[in-house]
């Protein structure tokens, strides 16, 4: 399974909430931002190799429904 970069990681999850939510860019970039905020994502940040795709899919069903 490919990893990708924290900032890459990001970047899928954001698509994928725009993606699957149909929202907008910038909704979805200050939801991602939140859950951030809040730490969410700081294992990720200190483990990259959870940073994978079926990761950032889980990632985006969680922050929309927790920062919707």
């Amino acid at each position: 399974m490919k990893h990708m970069t924290y900032e890459q990681h990001l970047d899928e999850v954001t698509t994928l909430i725009t993606e699957k939510y149909d929202l907008t860019d910038e909704a979805a970039i200050a939801m991602v931002m939140r859950a951030q905020g809040d730490g969410y994502f700081s294992g990720h940040d200190d483990d990259p190799k959870i940073c994978t795709l079926d990761r950032a899919h889980e990632d985006a069903r969680f922050v929309f429904k927790k920062y919707k």
